[in-house]
């Protein structure tokens, strides 16, 4: 569907007369469709029982399911807020988004997914990037570079939280960690992979999902050069 057509055209189905609902209750229905069962529920016959209505006459407010995902991405994109104001140490605030958005997904386990395959930027979720940019305002990165910070930002959290839902869907994760545990152990003695086992050896870290997710934000964010210019300009040994 048209962007502009999507997101700029007023709350009103497309053709016929209105009906006693709004784009914003289906968006609202099918959301909570697939908070409850994941988004391969979401289809327009099931998101129309949901609010009481025929299938069709969803159809002037959504053409496609495609469609309905990006409303329904943008609507749970209304629950991001930065802090305002911003602290000015941009990487504290990027980091701050970070959790946000890992908060968001985790709350919409159907998001991640959902997020790969969009396209378009609804009001909601161009109010976040808006804030998002802010954030990198006092480096020194230009406009293509804070965009791709952005998206570099978005994609790692996403992939982090399928890693995080897929392991905790699993009935016996406790059981194939200790597995995998034993397993490395046995590899890490054979005498054969000696840098596997040096970093096996290491000391521990926390491993609970909030610390292992704050601690690879804290690497990416931390990694990231505000001012590639001067990198590039950066001579061996000065």
């Amino acid at each position: 569907m048209d962007p502009q057509q999507l997101w700029l055209a007023p709350d009103r189905p497309r053709r016929g007369r209105r009906p006693a609902f709004s784009r914003q209750a289906i968006t609202k229905a099918a959301v909570e469709l697939a908070d409850a069962e994941g988004l391969e529920a979401v289809t327009m016959r099931r998101v129309a029982a949901q609010v009481g209505a025929g299938a069709m006459s969803l159809y002037s407010y959504a053409p496609d399911k495609e469609t309905l995902v990006d409303l329904m991405v943008d609507h749970v994109n209304g629950e991001l807020r930065v802090a305002k104001p911003l602290s000015g140490d941009w990487r504290a605030d990027l980091k701050a988004i970070g959790h946000l958005q890992r908060s968001l997904m985790l709350r919409h386990p159907w998001l991640p997914a959902a997020l790969f395959a969009r396209q378009t930027l609804g009001p909601n979720a161009l109010t976040f990037l808006e804030q998002a940019l802010a954030a990198l305002r006092p480096t020194r990165l230009d406009g293509a570079s804070k965009l791709e910070v952005f998206s570099l930002l978005t994609g790692f959290v996403a992939s982090h939280v399928t890693h995080e839902l897929t392991r905790s869907a699993t009935a016996d994760a406790p059981e194939r960690a200790a597995a995998e545990a034993r397993y490395l152990a046995a590899v890490a003695a054979d005498g054969h992979h000696p840098e596997i086992a040096a970093a096996l050896a290491a000391a521990g870290r926390p491993l609970t999902p909030d610390a292992t997710f704050a601690r690879l934000l804290d690497r990416l964010v931390d990694g990231l050069d505000a001012d590639p210019k001067a990198a590039t300009d950066a001579k061996p040994g000065t």
